[in-house]
């Protein structure tokens, strides 16, 4: 019987000890007998009531159970299986066997697989599984209560550069180090978890209005700007922040956590080592619509996907040269879906290279309809993304485009951002130059919103530039961009390089960029985005002659 477990009881009906093995014994450390004593007393408060109930159990029904108890020792409570059954001794009289075996290293286990599934094995922080049980209970606690709580997404400012240059040995380290930084500077109350790669994020309870945000996020902002010594390495990294509020900004964890993201990209494209607070409007999306990118997919299978079109008029004339080609999305359930909405998507998934390859050739075949119906020469106006133009494919595509439609490549102007050409102006160069010798032009789409260098107009064969709307919206009355418009119409002249105002929407704004010697205009004033059919009626009736000046009339007709 000693050695039939790791302790070993036998009972009378009523609970009271008879026997205990040795290793019981001395496991309570009892100087008395155990004898007479009854077993539930010697295993923790919580325990005896449901011992006590098991044992009666047993004794009543004859069959054995099972129960995991802590036995009381005089320096821990420790677990144990017990394992209770009902056999009748040499008397003929029932008694209870108790036989027990030591959990310990079993609970150990399973607390450690527990610990690991919820933890972050690097940091030892907890992970985005029990970041999110956590927020769960923060938010019941912040309904019951009303107090709203922040969530702030703290993202190391350079640390690639660490892993690139030091090795991920080191950036593990500036990691660890970087957790236990902000693990001191938070509240016990606040949870800390860090969710991958160099981002944490800190759930902080009753941190919601501005004033207390602005002195947490000091405070998180300021213990990474200290300078890690890792080995015989001195390391700056600092960190920005983006915090999103309870309930004002979400309600739901996830929710909750996508915005603090988006407002963290935002403090790291406006200049790092700071924090933002969420706002739709500087913000922008704040997650991949995952239920949207489906439906785009499905949009380009069904063919919603399609090409409207806005006059680009002579200024002085105001007939139509060529128009610009704007993608549109008609959605059957939700209507007209803003390319705001779509072509960030478009642009992430990489599905913009279809798109974009499908409305260049679109577009050009296009045009030759435009041209049979207005019996004279036009051009047609493209937008490029970052991604078509980043492609290795993409002179590929505007060589199908062009022997597809049969268009000469002076009548193809290509629109590409400032920013898109600054990525890397090595390989822009070479493209744009490759592009030049399709005879295909070149324009710099939102002229003046970009980089400021100007060096990029004589590096690279621009043949266009558009001057975007922002610097319109207040002619003639702003002195500023009245100033700037003038600049451009004077840089352009000297540099042989035409212009196109964008968004002009009155007679003023008309007048004003004419008189200037501003060649090409384009906005509602001269015609809103427009389907292809309309834009034929336009070119056929001329509708464009409403518009024009009487003593002009004849010329434009």
């Amino acid at each position: 019987m000693e050695e039939a477990g790791d302790v070993v009881f036998r009972l009378n009906q009523l609970g009271q000890i008879l026997f205990a093995s040795k290793r019981a014994v001395t496991l309570i450390a009892s100087q008395a007998p155990l004898a007479g004593d009854t077993l539930p007393r010697l295993m923790s408060l919580d325990d005896q009531a449901p011992l006590a109930t098991l044992l009666a159990e047993v004794a009543a029904s004859n069959q054995s159970r099972l129960q995991e108890v802590r036995i009381k020792t005089p320096d821990a409570e420790i677990w144990h299986e017990l394992r209770v059954s009902c056999y009748a001794n040499q008397h003929g009289a029932s008694e209870l066997l108790v036989v027990g075996r030591d959990m310990t290293a079993q609970r150990a286990t399973e607390e450690r697989l527990r610990h690991m599934a919820t933890h972050d094995a690097l940091t030892e922080l907890p992970n985005r599984l029990l970041l999110s049980d956590r927020m769960r209970m923060v938010i019941a606690n912040a309904r019951r209560s009303g107090q709203g709580f922040s969530v702030a997404t703290i993202g190391l400012d350079g640390f690639k550069k660490v892993n690139d240059g030091l090795g991920h040995p080191i950036g593990d380290a500036v990691l660890r180090t970087a957790a236990a930084r902000l693990r001191k500077t938070l509240r016990d109350s606040d949870t800390l978890a860090r969710v991958g790669g160099d981002e944490f994020v800190a759930v902080l309870p009753g941190t919601a209005t501005e004033a207390q945000i602005k002195l947490v996020t000091g405070r998180l902002i300021a213990t990474l700007q200290s300078p890690f010594e890792i080995e015989s390495h001195t390391i700056y990294v600092g960190a920005s922040v983006g915090v999103a509020v309870y309930p004002q900004h979400a309600e739901d964890e996830v929710r909750l956590v996508a915005l603090a993201d988006a407002a963290m990209s935002r403090a790291k494209e406006t200049g790092k080592a700071r924090c933002v607070v969420y706002s739709q409007s500087q913000s922008g999306p704040p997650e991949h619509d995952i239920s949207l990118e489906a439906a785009m997919f499905q949009a380009v299978r069904e063919g919603e996907f399609m090409l409207y079109y806005q006059p680009i008029v002579d200024a002085r004339t105001r007939e139509i040269q060529g128009f610009e080609t704007l993608m549109r999305w008609k959605h059957p359930t939700l209507g007209m879906v803003p390319p705001a909405r779509f072509i960030p998507i478009a642009e992430t998934n990489g599905l913009i290279n279809l798109l974009g390859a499908w409305a260049l050739k679109a577009a050009c075949v296009q045009l030759k309809q435009f041209e049979e119906v207005a019996k004279r020469s036009l051009y047609i106006s493209v937008n490029i993304s970052p991604r078509q133009f980043r492609n290795d494919k993409f002179l590929d595509v505007l060589d199908d485009a062009i022997a597809f439609s049969g268009l000469l490549g002076e009548q193809l102007v290509l629109e590409i951002t400032e920013g898109t050409l600054m990525i890397d102006p090595v390989h822009a160069e070479s493209i744009l130059s490759k592009m030049a010798e399709r005879n295909a032009r070149i324009a710099i789409d939102d002229f003046g919103t970009g980089y400021s260098s100007l060096a990029y107009l004589k590096r690279f064969p621009i043949s266009v530039l558009k001057i975007d709307r922002t610097f319109i919206r207040d002619l003639p009355g702003s002195q500023k961009d009245g100033a700037i418009c003038n600049a451009v119409l004077d840089l352009a002249k000297h540099l042989d390089l035409s212009v196109v105002a964008e968004g002009v929407e009155t007679e003023g704004q008309m007048d004003y960029l004419a008189q200037r010697g501003c060649q090409y205009i384009q906005g509602y004033l001269t015609g809103k985005p427009m389907a292809a059919n309309v834009a034929l009626a336009a070119l056929k009736e001329s509708i464009h002659v409403k518009v024009v000046p009487a003593e002009l009339r004849q010329v434009a007709q």
